[in-house]
């Protein structure tokens, strides 16, 4: 709301100063036009980039603490290939199969410096993809592989726009991708929790923890 509010204000004050600023060149005060209409372009163009940005995080969750992200359960469908269902804390889940002997989750973290904290930036993330993985690295290249995408394309790639202007944008602190993975088992099922320091993966039950304690 105080990002929104912020943004509205600065638009309206740059608006207000384009318009003097035409009223100031008819009254051929030429120097004052261009001082006040340099001045409501920049405001104009800062709150369009906060009003692009705002968009382009509605595809990204705020992060305060660590919090729930996903659940995954597997059963078996033969060897190394599995069905997966991951469910989200709103309830919403999806079904994959996944074809390896390990499971991996990536997401998107953005963090912003204080200043833009206190304007209403919250660390925010992007669960990416999951993925089915082979431990030995010669399956890996030989093997079939399975990779799902996380999300819809969005009418703005905050990602890639970060990634073109982070120079000019220094409110930015860092953006980094983040990966959980852990075994497959029938019937085992994780929790995965994301936290300013990335993606956390945790067995949920007795068949993941025996995954865990004989993975190698």
């Amino acid at each position: 709301m105080i990002l929104t509010a912020l943004i509205a204000a600065a638009g309206l004050v740059g608006v207000w100063l384009l318009l003097a600023a035409v009223r100031r060149l008819r009254a051929r005060r030429v120097l004052s036009a261009v001082t006040g209409g340099l001045s409501g372009a920049a405001l104009l163009l800062g709150a369009a980039l906060a009003a692009v940005i705002g968009i382009g995080l509605q595809g990204y969750r705020r992060l305060t603490a660590e919090q729930p992200a996903a659940q995954l359960r597997f059963t078996a469908l033969g060897p190394r290939d599995f069905d997966a269902l991951l469910t989200y804390p709103d309830g919403h889940h999806d079904p994959f199969e996944l074809r390896g002997d390990e499971w991996q989750v990536d997401a998107r973290v953005i963090t912003w410096r204080p200043l833009a904290t206190l304007l209403g930036f919250d660390t925010a993330y992007r669960l990416e993809r999951i993925s089915g993985r082979y431990t030995r690295v010669e399956d890996e290249r030989t093997l079939p592989r399975t990779v799902y995408a996380l999300h819809g394309a969005g009418a703005v790639d905050l990602w890639e726009l970060l990634r073109r202007y982070r120079d000019r944008l220094p409110w930015i602190d860092a953006r980094y991708g983040s990966a959980a993975y852990l075994p497959m088992a029938d019937g085992a099922s994780y929790a995965i929790s994301v936290s300013p320091s990335g993606l956390v993966a945790r067995p949920l039950n007795q068949a993941a923890r025996e995954a865990v304690s004989g993975w190698r």
